[in-house]
Order: C-alpha cells, then structure tokens, then sequence
C-alpha cells in the first residue's frame, strides 16, 4: 500500500491508498522538530485506534517545509523499508511541463495540485487553495503549470487584523447573515468573507480575460466548501485533491 504525505506550513496529513481509495487519513500539527520516531508512534497508534491494518510498501510526500523532509525519510526508511520519493526532487517525475520564468522554483504542493486537477478535469484549469497562503494555480489546456497568484491565506489575514488592532478580536471564519454587521464580531466577519469571495471571483474573472479563453475553477482546502456559499465560481470542491495528485504522481513513476 501507498503512504501518501503532504506536508503544509500548518498542518502535516498522512494517508493510506491500497490502490482505489483511501483507507484513512490522519493530520498533525507540522513541527520540524519530530523525530522518525515519533512520528511512528503518532502513527502506529492511530492506526490501532481505527483497527486499520495496513503493510505500507511505498511513500511518497510532497512538503513545502523542507526542514521536515529528512525526518520523514528516515522514519519511511527506517519503518517500512523503503526509499520515499518526495516531489521536487530530480528522481521524482511528473506528468506536467512546467512553464515559467527560469530559475523559479514552484512549491510542491501547487505541482502535486496541478496533476491532480488535470487528472480529474483536463486543461484549462485554475487551481484555488485555500491554505495558509491562498493559491491560485493556473493549468494549461495540455496540463502544464504556467503560473499562478499568492494572496495571504484566510486565517493568516485575520490574525494579522487581531495582532495590528489590539482592540479586535479573534473571531471564526464564517459566513455571516448580512454584509452590514452591527457589532465588531460580524463586522470583521464580513470583511474577511465577503472580502474573499470578492478576491477569488476577481482574480479568476482576470485570470479568464488574460488568457482569452473559458477555464473551469476548481477549489480545494479546508474552507474551499464554505467560500462555495459565498457564491464564489467554484466549477467544483475536491477536499482530497492534493492527496489524488500524490496517488497520480507514484504511479506515474512505477510505470516509468
């Protein structure tokens, strides 16, 4: 079985594919400073929690925190002895061109989500991310990634507006029952709200008109489906796209 990870700047998410469909999926806090050893433990025991018996044979993991690789290679190695192949990486092959300035480099995770979404919905793509940074990745008719935006992430936006602004609170992202609040809570949840859905349709709408052509928006992240009320243009949600674009990724490299 396939040991898929991938690793964001918040949380770390680990799950099982026995080749058509996902036996679980566990998430932890990403901390650079876990050891092989510990991340075993985490995970033998949540294994055993959920009566899942699984012999991992091979592990693939995509990570936009590189300090946390090494770790995670020693406990594949270490614990179901094999040798991981980590996205980014020159062993690592992926089914899509990339076509932007020299030198760039794209973090892993926007090329694992652009193999996915070309898998599910062919070209003409733009990718939405809602992470700790909103991504917009854009995938062209034949696959490749040409490029994308980087806005600040929804939670990260609101921690910034508490941490400059000592008299507003922290507040839960949601969508709110007016634009107009009448009270700080509702005002600021407005504004991040309202104020996102109003960024994603108007970056696409640009993205769209720059290229001249029609292209499917699709969505994905922990608040991809309440952004979806909002009446952001979403063509579809996949709250396991990155996780489908690791499965893609692997087997593309055992045919090769």
């Amino acid at each position: 079985m396939l040991l898929a990870i991938d690793c964001g700047n918040t949380n770390t998410v680990f799950s099982i594919w026995d080749g058509t469909r996902f036996l679980c999926t566990l998430r932890t806090a990403t901390e650079h400073q876990r050891t092989a050893d510990q991340y075993f433990v985490w995970f033998s025991t949540l294994l055993a929690h959920h009566g899942i018996r699984a012999e991992i044979t091979d592990v693939i993991i995509s990570s936009t925190v590189p300090r946390v690789v090494f770790n995670l290679r020693v406990f594949a190695d270490r614990y179901f002895g094999c040798r991981p192949l980590v996205v980014g990486k020159p062993e690592c092959r992926l089914p899509v061109d990339v076509r932007v300035d020299p030198g760039t480099q794209v973090g892993p995770d926007r090329l694992v989500n652009t193999v996915a979404g070309h898998d599910l919905y062919g070209g003409d793509l733009i990718i939405v991310d809602f992470g700790t940074a909103t991504t917009f990745d854009v995938v062209a008719r034949d696959g490749a990634y040409i490029g994308g935006v980087i806005a600040p992430g929804v939670n990260l936006s609101l921690e910034a507006l508490h941490a400059a602004a000592a008299a507003l609170p922290h507040v839960d992202v949601t969508r709110p029952e007016r634009v107009i609040g009448t009270n700080t809570v509702d005002c600021m949840q407005s504004g991040v709200f309202w104020g996102y859905v109003g960024l994603v349709n108007g970056i696409c709408e640009r993205i769209k008109a720059e290229r001249g052509r029609a292209m499917k928006v699709i969505a994905t992240g922990g608040l991809a489906p309440l952004f979806q009320q909002g009446d952001a243009a979403f063509d579809g949600v996949e709250d396991d796209l990155t996780m489908h674009g690791l499965t893609v990724i692997h087997e593309h490299n055992k045919e090769g």
